[in-house]
């Protein structure tokens, strides 16, 4: 929080994955520094064997309904672990258990993010990068592939919630343009509002593709850094491009 006043921010998102523990810390700080937070989340979905993320914004975290969701996703990203850390063993790299979890704020949320830190932290590789290049990322020894929340779920969760949907970094996804097309329609179908146009995951060129996705499916746009710490980040806190001109920013559905 003090690094998004520093960085000139007056509104942002906290937006864990799977969790909303992080949520209450992070208003004390930013109501101490004049900060608006808006409580968010990050939902793990799989969609046509394909894992999404949905971001939900404005949610009430203290809703029954997201947290038992959030829960069951939260389990399975344990059973994940298990098999992650099995695979490392395999490797004759011992210890990843542990290690991971020195990194974790949550020790019943291992990602591979926190894996890939172990890795960095022991020598193993140079970044973050090369950590899911070499071991964590698809196709790599250390991946396990894991079915998550339906898209279905997630959008109910979120919305159920009195939050808002949106598709984080669609960029990132490898569909086509058809599958696109196709999970767009489905996305506003069941109920979600906003796709992620500018992020940090996209090139400047395709801002305009999701722009223009955004508009012809009726949907908000909505921008983020995906900031996790300096280290590990390709954009600071505030330094995304604004949004295309025409489009609804999610924030105007938000209240903020």
């Amino acid at each position: 929080m003090a690094r998004a006043v520093k960085r000139g921010l007056a509104v942002l998102a906290l937006t864990d994955h799977d969790d909303t523990s992080g949520l209450a810390p992070a208003h004390v700080a930013a109501q101490r520094l004049g900060l608006t937070l808006v409580n968010g989340v990050e939902i793990s979905v799989t969609w046509r064997t394909q894992t999404l993320h949905i971001v939900g914004l404005g949610i009430d975290p203290a809703n029954a309904g997201l947290q038992a969701g959030l829960a069951a996703t939260r389990g399975g990203r344990n059973v994940r672990a298990d098999k992650i850390v099995a695979a490392f063993d395999a490797l004759g790299i011992a210890g990843s258990q542990d290690g991971a979890r020195e990194f974790a704020a949550n020790t019943e949320m291992i990602s591979r993010t926190h894996f890939a830190r172990f890795l960095v932290k022991r020598g193993l590789v140079k970044d973050m990068k090369s950590a899911f290049k070499r071991y964590l990322g698809g196709g790599q020894p250390c991946f396990v592939p894991h079915q998550w929340a339906s898209l279905d779920d997630a959008v109910k969760w979120i919305n159920g919630s009195g939050g808002v949907a949106v598709i984080a970094h669609p960029g990132r996804y490898p569909l086509d343009t058809a599958q696109m097309r196709d999970l767009l329609a489905e996305f506003r179908d069941l109920g979600g509002a906003a796709i992620e146009v500018v992020s940090s995951s996209h090139k400047p060129q395709q801002y305009a593709v999701f722009a223009a996705h955004a508009r012809e499916f009726g949907l908000a746009a909505s921008s983020g850094s995906d900031f996790h710490s300096p280290a590990e980040s390709y954009f600071d806190l505030g330094s995304l491009p604004a949004l295309p001109a025409g489009l609804v920013p999610v924030w105007h559905m938000l209240g903020v």
